[in-house]
């Protein structure tokens, strides 16, 4: 578990992140002097809004690198690769919410039946991963509770952000998994 003060911590460095991209076009350096837990490897999202409306959101669902440079990168392609926007213009910065959400490993959720998901989800908890072959969807753990969504809802709505069919949750063929999150915004 992360601190509040390490929390803001990580939004700060992720909006420097994105203003020194945008403004010259550098990627900044990984603070020294850290909390060795600020350098562990952990999965972490950055979501960018701008009027409460979604801006950019990138991320490593997996721990795959520490996590101060993992919310460097994330905080700079949530900015300019995310392929859903264009890419986010200097004069927006003052008007551009960050968000860090930093998350725990996904974990496999094992049922004897897939109708039996339902019962091992918990909205505003839990994030989902589903997987089908090449196609993978992933969903923050706020979505499901910023759309009003219940626990088929949230599962319907990853398998169609996976790319696949609403219902592929029901089939035997899927994997899924479950993470949480702590958020940290400005």
């Amino acid at each position: 578990m992360l601190s509040e003060e390490d929390g803001k911590f990580l939004v700060k460095l992720a909006r420097k992140a994105i203003v020194t991209y945008l403004n010259e076009k550098k990627v900044i350096e990984i603070p020294k002097d850290v909390d060795p837990k600020l350098m562990e490897d952990m999965g972490v999202f950055v979501t960018l809004n701008i009027e409460n409306e979604l801006r950019g959101c990138i991320g490593y669902p997996e721990p795959v690198m520490p996590l101060l440079n993992a919310v460097i990168d994330a905080a700079i392609s949530a900015a300019i690769r995310d392929p859903r926007f264009n890419p986010l213009n200097p004069t927006e910065l003052d008007k551009v919410h960050v968000e860090v959400s930093v998350l725990t490993k996904p974990a496999l959720i094992k049922v004897d039946k897939p109708v039996d998901y339902i019962n091992n989800v918990e909205i505003g908890h839990d994030g989902l991963i589903i997987e089908s072959g090449s196609y993978r969807g992933l969903l923050l753990p706020q979505v499901a509770t910023e759309w009003g969504w219940n626990k088929e809802e949230f599962l319907s709505n990853t398998c169609m952000k996976a790319g696949l069919a609403s219902d592929c949750w029901l089939t035997t063929d899927v994997k899924i998994y479950k993470f949480a999150s702590q958020i940290f915004g400005e």
